[in-house]
């Protein structure tokens, strides 16, 4: 093969091309075959990691269009289109999502597509699919599916495996079990079950390198101390509404404000009162800022369109008045959000 840079040891090169930002990767390969076959190798991603200029994304999937995933590059502010996810179910929603060792993870969730000529629902409402984006080949694939089909469940990554917890069978009754899978290994291990189920979805964070299972309209938070040890049971009174963990602490959307949730009190930090007509958005963290993405804004009082949006809103923290600003919309999805991650390559 080719040197990948005359008169340098590919090593040396590796490290170089390793500071080209990710958006500019197709076009390296449009340099020669050697730099095509080097862009599209673990090895720059390891050499990314080592000289320490690895890059944050957020990966974004709408109700429109169908199984379609954007990626933002918050220092460049711009969407990348991502393949099509491959899965024969129409529409996969109510799914979990998470990133690891430079992964994306889609697992389980269903459809509730309906097919417009007989009005049947043509998919599944639990599924145990397991697919894995690489952004280094710009493919999907799938894995070794879950031991359990699971649907608006608690998906967390701790200690780079990925943790599966509660939600609804097909049958769309609620389950206790969780399990855990090893990327490396491609298995997957039950691990003990929640003590409690609720007829509601349930959300997961990691806080404090444990996760916490939370059910929509329950106080209690069951808590994964160790694998060994299995969950607790704690009724901390957290605030209810959307989160997000932002350098390793919680963060609240509730009554048009903004707080940080610690385990047995709560801070405002910033306003979210324009966002009081907003549902079916992402808010997660990246860096120190806060995101709301997409979602649907409802009618007002003397219009009663409802509108789909792309608009990204963010609220960067730690600033003595917090204040929000918008970004650059997604170029391709709208409307409700269906799975949103961060990505580190």
């Amino acid at each position: 093969m080719a040197v990948l840079i005359e008169g340098l040891p590919d090593a040396v090169a590796l490290r170089c091309l390793a500071w080209v930002p990710f958006y500019l990767h197709p076009k390296l390969e449009l340099v020669s075959r050697s730099w095509r076959a080097a862009v599209r190798s673990g090895e720059l991603y390891k050499a990314r990691q080592e000289v320490n200029s690895s890059e944050e994304f957020l990966c974004v999937c709408a109700f429109e269009p169908d199984n379609q995933w954007q990626l933002y590059d918050p220092g460049c502010d711009l969407w990348i289109k991502l393949p099509v996810l491959p899965s024969n179910i129409r529409q996969l929603a109510h799914f979990g999502v998470v990133s690891t060792a430079g992964k994306l993870f889609v697992l389980g969730g269903g459809s509730d597509a309906v097919d417009p000529l007989t009005g049947d629902q043509d998919g599944s409402f639990a599924t145990d699919e397991v697919w894995k984006y690489d952004p280094v080949t710009w493919q999907w694939t799938l894995c070794t599916p879950m031991i359990v089909p699971r649907a608006m469940f608690a998906c967390c990554v701790l200690d780079g495996k990925i943790v599966v917890a509660g939600g609804f069978t097909s049958c769309r009754k609620s389950i206790s079990k969780a399990e855990i899978y090893d990327p490396e290994k491609n298995v997957w291990v039950s691990i003990p079950d929640l003590h409690h189920t609720h007829n509601t979805a349930c959300t997961g964070v990691v806080i404090d390198d444990k996760v916490h299972v939370l059910h929509k309209g329950l106080s209690t938070v069951q808590v994964l101390e160790s694998v060994k040890q299995g969950w607790t049971v704690h009724d901390y009174g957290w605030l209810q509404g959307p989160m997000a963990v932002v350098r390793g602490k919680l963060y609240v959307m509730s009554h048009g404000l903004i707080y940080n949730q610690e385990k047995e009190s709560t801070r405002v930090v910033g306003s979210a009162s324009e966002f009081r007509r907003r549902i079916g958005f992402a808010m997660t963290g990246l860096g120190d800022d806060i995101y709301i993405i997409g979602g649907v804004i409802g009618p007002e009082r003397w219009n009663w369109d409802i509108i789909t949006t792309s608009d990204v809103d963010v609220l960067t923290l730690g600033s003595e008045r917090p204040a929000w600003r918008q970004v650059s919309p997604m170029t391709l999805c709208r409307g409700t959000i269906l799975g949103c991650a961060q990505l580190r390559i």
